[in-house]
Order: C-alpha cells, then structure tokens, then sequence
C-alpha cells in the first residue's frame, strides 16, 4: 500500500499536470524544467526526452529538453524568449523561458532555443557549476512524478549524468515491462519515485 503522504504527493502532481501549469517562485532549476515540459505538452508533444549533466571539472551544469511537438518558426522562438510576450497562437507563453535565461546569465553560462514548425523544439541552458548565483537543482524526482503521473501517455526519457551517476529512465521500456498494469497504479507510481529518489539522492 502507498502511504497517506505519498498518495497526496501524486494526486498533486496529477492536478498540476492536468489542470494546467501553475505558476510558482522558480526557485530552483527543476521547477524550469517542469515549466519547459508543460510547455512541451501542450505544444502537442508525444516524446519528451529530459537531460541533465553535472560536470564539476569543467565547472559546467547543463540541462536539455527535446521534444516532438508543433515547434515553432523563428518569430515564435524569438517571441517565447521575450518577458514582455503572452500568449502565442492563444496560448499562455509566461516569465517562464526569459527567467531561465536570466538565471543561467547571471553565472555566465546561457540558453539557446531551436525549433521548425512540426519538428519540435529543444531547449538548452547551461550554467557555471560553481557560480555563487547558480540556482541549486532541486528535485528533480518532484519534477519526473508530476509528468508520468499527470501525463501518463508521455514517452519520457530523463537522462542524468555527474561524477558516480549515469542514470536514464525510459518510460516506454517500463511500460513495456508493466504489460496491462497501467503506469498511473499507485504501487507502480510508488516504485518509480522510491526508484528515482535512491538514484538522483544528492540531488
């Protein structure tokens, strides 16, 4: 049985993903993660595919998020990455893309954002490890909880990678695996997030 409080975490999460984004504080690099794959999702998206790399020798933290959706042309990209933009097709685009921008800038790192109409967008942000203003990650188990629980038909592949770590977690081969059990099964859910938890644990 999944205790009381981890049945709360996942009915929250499945409201989050379902009812639409929430804005919150980005007070850490997973909460922009999370507002890139909302993004992602209601952008049509099928596959989303997640990469974090933590590389202290270099000095370098980078995050990337690819997905399939509708994509956009060079003046949709260029308006997604404007604080002063709102909507887009009817579509709410928010603080989320240039706050992002801002924080990996402030430690001289930066974002880059590519997409063509219906080939899909990738983002890439990278920041310096050390920097006294890097946001810290957060918990990026929080993150990939709220995305398989609330978008259960998302292909998600989430990519992580540091000194001692190279983790990847592939939803289609769990599904796979699970057969008729439906990812969304409270014991299933349960297990991923104890699974995610004991690999991404310095997190």
């Amino acid at each position: 049985m999944v205790p009381a409080s981890e049945e709360y975490r996942l009915s929250a999460a499945v409201r989050t993903a379902s009812l639409g984004r929430v804005w919150r504080p980005m007070d850490d690099l997973s909460l922009h993660v999370l507002d890139i794959a909302q993004n992602s999702i209601f952008a049509g998206a099928k596959k989303l595919v997640i990469r974090v790399e933590e590389d202290p020798e270099t000095d370098r933290l980078a995050i990337e998020v690819v997905d399939d959706g509708v994509g956009m042309d060079d003046a949709e990209a260029k308006a997604a990455q404007d604080p002063f933009t709102t909507s887009r097709k009817g579509k709410r685009v928010g603080l989320g893309l240039p706050l992002l921008a801002e924080a990996a800038r402030n430690t001289g790192g930066d974002l880059e954002l590519t997409s063509k109409p219906g080939q899909g967008t990738t983002i890439r942000v990278w920041f310096r490890f050390s920097h006294v203003d890097r946001q810290p990650l957060g918990d990026m188990t929080d993150t990939l909880m709220t995305l398989i629980a609330g978008c259960p038909d998302l292909i998600l592949r989430y990519e992580h990678r540091r000194p001692g770590l190279d983790f990847v977690f592939d939803s289609s081969e769990l599904r796979e695996e699970l057969g008729d059990v439906p990812i969304t099964h409270p014991l299933i859910l349960g297990g991923i997030r104890r699974a995610l938890k004991d690999a991404l644990k310095d997190d």
